[in-house]
């Protein structure tokens, strides 16, 4: 007969289970927190806490501005070109260039592009009396040029080289100097760290504070994120035809119309393949696909139950591979009436998105482009934090490694926590301050 003593039992599986508590209690908060579990329930993205914050910088918001010169050096119009961020951008830079530059600054001319569907002017998109208002102290803005001025067209200037402070006052002043009236187009690679404060500060202002819808497009902004059910996550998505063109990005798996609709976009922009396909896609080249984006939404415990707002532009192929996990998605042509959608053009479209996002409880990009950078420091300008942008070089890193599954998910969060911890990729720099929390 067996003799099994009660007693002590419970005294050893007292004690391996404090050592247990121990255990966990003394382990490295970096690996207790891959696997995304608290207290016996899922922890979502937006419930790790965050390391620092972009904050609008005092120096901007509160600081003493330097007085405008008396005379102006001349008048100075910014072409903007490419989709509405990009040209937002541009002219962001271009009032911090006419600041540095002591001149005057012309209502910007936007690009009429075909390819972007597109017909608006800059007065078709911003309520420029507003603009005007508010960039008073910061810089000179003027609806119509002078008489003198007025009946002749502005000579360009290449900046396409231009970086800095010294680079503008020693390579365009003497041309405005000259001609009294120029057009520009700021290069992509500003370095806007090299600019005065008072320049600084003007392109902070123009970006964050004065440019707002006009009137009418916002109210249609309006009535589109009211009709949206809340809270709502708003996703921009980038998976169309021309965006995987450009990209040069091998996929596997695609259905036959998306397969077709890529060749027709790729022109002479082939993709890469064998090892440089592997190389390219491990840099974070890649677009993802809706049905890796839904994985990593996934991973990051966002309810399949989710309303989803999709910021995004017209032709989104493999959309199969979202909604087949994230079924509440709404988009304008589904929100707006059919003849108010089939009337927009590329910018109007654009603005919807961008009031959208800058509005919703969470946003989610899978890119890193002009809008993505525009929303994110504008909801940082707001306060707004739950931004976060999906890690394309992570999610090729750990899938190149053969990770699938719940060890795919945990991974992929880890990545993620990370990212929105220090807030990476949350606000432009030169505005921006970070506070450590």
């Amino acid at each position: 007969m067996f003799v099994f003593s009660v007693k002590p039992f419970f005294s050893v599986l007292l004690v391996s289970l404090s050592l247990l508590f121990l255990l966990v209690l003394l382990s490295p908060p970096s690996l207790l927190s891959q696997i995304p579990i608290s207290g016996g329930e899922v922890v979502g993205i937006w419930n790790v806490r965050r390391l620092v914050e972009w904050r609008p910088c005092n120096w901007w918001l509160q600081g003493q501005q330097t007085a405008l010169p008396l005379e102006t050096n001349g008048y100075i119009r910014v072409d903007c070109y490419g989709g509405l961020n990009q040209m937002r951008r541009d002219f962001c830079d271009g009032v911090g260039i006419a600041r540095l530059l002591n001149a005057t600054l012309v209502l910007p001319k936007f690009e009429v592009a075909s390819y972007w569907n597109e017909t608006s002017g800059f007065a078709d998109v911003y309520d420029v009396d507003y603009f005007i208002q508010h960039m008073n102290g910061f810089v000179k803005v003027v609806k119509e040029l002078p008489p003198e001025v007025a009946s002749k067209e502005p000579v360009p200037v290449d900046c396409s080289k231009r970086k800095g402070q010294f680079d503008y006052v020693e390579s365009v002043l003497p041309s405005l100097l000259q001609h009294k009236y120029i057009s520009i187009t700021p290069a992509m690679s500003q370095r806007r760290d090299r600019y005065p404060l008072y320049a600084k500060a003007a392109l902070c202002q123009a970006c964050y504070k004065a440019l707002r819808l006009s009137r009418s497009l916002e109210m249609k902004a309006s009535e589109l994120l009211e009709a949206i059910p809340k809270p709502f996550l708003s996703l921009h998505l980038r998976f169309e035809p021309d965006m995987v063109a450009y990209s040069q990005c091998e996929y596997k798996g695609l259905s036959p119309a998306s397969m077709k609709a890529i060749e027709e976009a790729q022109i002479d922009r082939k993709p890469w393949t064998g090892d440089l396909a592997r190389i390219w896609r491990l840099r974070g080249k890649c677009p993802l696909t809706p049905n890796e984006t839904a994985v990593v939404l996934e991973s990051l415990s966002i309810p399949p139950t989710t309303n989803i707002y999709l910021a995004a532009g017209d032709g989104l192929m493999e959309m199969e591979g979202l909604t087949e996990t994230y079924a509440n998605i709404f988009t304008k042509s589904s929100l707006l009436s059919r003849e108010d959608f089939t009337n927009m053009h590329g910018n109007t479209k654009a603005a919807l998105d961008y009031y959208v996002s800058i509005n919703s409880d969470s946003y989610v990009a899978t890119y890193f482009g002009n809008m993505d950078k525009m929303v994110a420091a504008m909801r940082a300008f707001k306060g707004l934090y739950k931004t976060l942008f999906l890690s394309r070089r992570g999610f090729a890193e750990l899938t190149s490694k053969g990770l699938r599954g719940k060890e795919l998910m945990a991974a992929l969060w880890k990545v993620h926590r990370d990212d929105f911890a220090i807030g990476r990729g949350s606000a432009l720099p030169e505005c921006f301050c970070e506070f450590k929390l």
